[in-house]
């Protein structure tokens, strides 16, 4: 019978597989919801695309549609700024000046983990510890000649496991309400602003991909959402059935991440990136304690800003408990910036010749 099912998901088109992980997600998500547990439109999904993966069910992901839908993150957080928050950033810099020695700490121990530990080449070792954007840590790694499968599985395992724990821990240590409505709801928006938020996510979208800026999808919107906001043109986040809508999307994308892996994967390259998850968490843990002890921002904010998830997860758990924005994704811009600016450099000066 297995291998019946087997023969059956081999033989299915690109079309139907998206519409099984389309129907996977929605049961991920409408359990999540009657369970009564936190972020149930974006771990439903998640946790259901990774338990299908893992049987071997044939997912795919959503495209470029799930890319656009990624992009009312960005309005979300564009629409947040505001003459108010651009006066407050000055106050970021002290905060901002240690995600440098975050990211020299998590290479430091990162990179001798995955190299002398489990045993990956230098390329592979290199991108899977730099904390960046998992796209970008792809390109990368496959031009230095790594293993991009590997590097997939090690990085979506990383946000996995973040972005799973890190409510759990909102949940039930700060006692954070995570099943609130991200925003008004959409009949209480009104349509001519929706209809500027979602030109504003589409156009930033295409032009921060067109001049080849990293995190287009979410950067774009959110700077061209900036500019609305700031001159009066945009006055509201997108509505909460949109910002709901992006999260199944980004919890598929992470799901589907492990379509088609193999044992030996699951035993060598998601136990490393497992491990590496609870190694970031335990160095995470001791620069949020470093940021409250100097008083340079709440407990909340600083959890949501040093833990090394996915951007676009880190943004969507920001929202829905109402932490500071521009705190959060300022953090995470410098450190995904750095990463990507630096980490190749780096790279080439460990991969020197004669080197082990």
């Amino acid at each position: 019978m297995a291998r019946n099912m087997r023969r059956c998901w081999k033989n299915m088109t690109s079309s139907r597989r998206r519409a099984l992980t389309f129907a996977l997600a929605a049961l991920g998500a409408a359990l999540f919801l009657v369970a009564g547990l936190p972020l149930p439109f974006l771990l439903g999904p998640m946790l259901a695309c990774l338990l299908a993966a893992l049987i071997g069910a044939p997912l795919a992901g959503a495209g470029q549609f799930g890319i656009f839908m990624r992009t009312f993150l960005g309005v979300a957080v564009g629409s947040s700024i505001t003459p108010s928050v651009l006066a407050e950033l000055p106050d970021l810099a002290g905060s901002l000046a240690i995600v440098p020695l975050f990211i020299a700490v998590i290479a430091l121990v990162g990179y001798p983990l995955f190299r002398r530990v489990f045993g990956f080449d230098h390329p592979t070792a290199w991108y899977a510890a730099m904390p960046g954007g998992l796209q970008d840590m792809l390109v990368f790694g496959e031009e230095a000649g790594g293993d991009v499968r590997a590097l997939s599985l090690i990085h979506a395992t990383r946000v996995l496991v973040i972005v799973t724990v890190a409510p759990l821990i909102m949940t039930f240590y700060w006692g954070v309400d995570l099943s609130q409505p991200p925003g008004a709801p959409l009949r209480a928006t009104d349509p001519v602003e929706v209809g500027v938020m979602v030109a504003a996510g589409f156009f930033g979208w295409k032009i921060a991909e067109r001049v080849g800026l990293f995190g287009a999808s979410i950067l774009g919107p959110m700077i061209l959402t900036a500019v609305l906001s700031l001159s009066g043109l945009i006055t509201h986040r997108p509505p909460a059935e949109i910002i709901q809508a992006a999260q199944f999307f980004i919890g598929i994308a992470v799901g589907v991440k492990y379509a088609g892996i193999t044992w030996r994967e699951l035993r060598v390259d998601v136990s490393a990136g497992l491990v590496y998850a609870l190694v970031l968490a335990g160095i995470s843990l001791i620069f949020i304690e470093l940021i409250v002890w100097l008083g340079l921002a709440p407990a909340l904010d600083a959890f949501l800003a040093y833990l090394p998830g996915g951007q676009a997860e880190m943004v969507v758990i920001a929202i829905i408990a109402g932490a500071d924005l521009a705190y959060v994704v300022s953090h995470h811009l410098l450190r995904i910036i750095i990463v990507i600016t630096l980490s190749p450099l780096i790279s080439r000066l460990f991969d020197r010749p004669g080197r082990p």
